[in-house]
């Protein structure tokens, strides 16, 4: 799926219908790709009223969202200054990832092992264009 930012309420929504059911998302991108963008927009679509932002130095935000009339707990994770995966364990993303509440993670290459086999990644490409393309899959 290619989009620019502008289509990404859109996408989010699209996004939501095909894998509403599934609860670990990987995200996977160079630096500056737009990972939170793209979590923002799907937390948004998810009715969090919470200030969607990176978790780079908290490692887990927790949103509560609103969807349908019921609530549920969003986490947004971000790996990228964890050097390993003990340090993974140690700041608690492995408890978040086998809770049952939806995870969104940037930056799961750091701890690849430790993620469910049902999660879903999604590779996200900036192209020349300045459009983005998703490619999403489960392993």
């Amino acid at each position: 799926m290619v989009f620019n930012l502008t289509d990404l309420p859109d996408v989010a929504a699209a996004f939501w219908k095909k894998y509403g059911n599934q609860k670990v998302f990987a995200f996977h991108a160079e630096m500056g790709v737009g990972k939170t963008t793209l979590i923002h927009a799907l937390c948004h679509a998810m009715g969090v009223q919470d200030a969607v932002s990176s978790p780079t130095f908290s490692i887990i935000n927790q949103y509560n969202a609103l969807k349908n009339g019921e609530g549920s707990v969003v986490y947004h994770m971000d790996l990228y200054r964890l050097r390993n995966e003990e340090e993974v364990v140690n700041a608690g993303v492995e408890d978040a990832l086998y809770s049952g509440h939806i995870c969104l993670v940037e930056w799961p290459e750091k701890a690849p092992a430790l993620f469910p086999p049902d999660t879903v990644h999604i590779d996200i490409k900036l192209l020349e264009s300045g459009n983005r393309e998703l490619q999403i899959h489960t392993k």
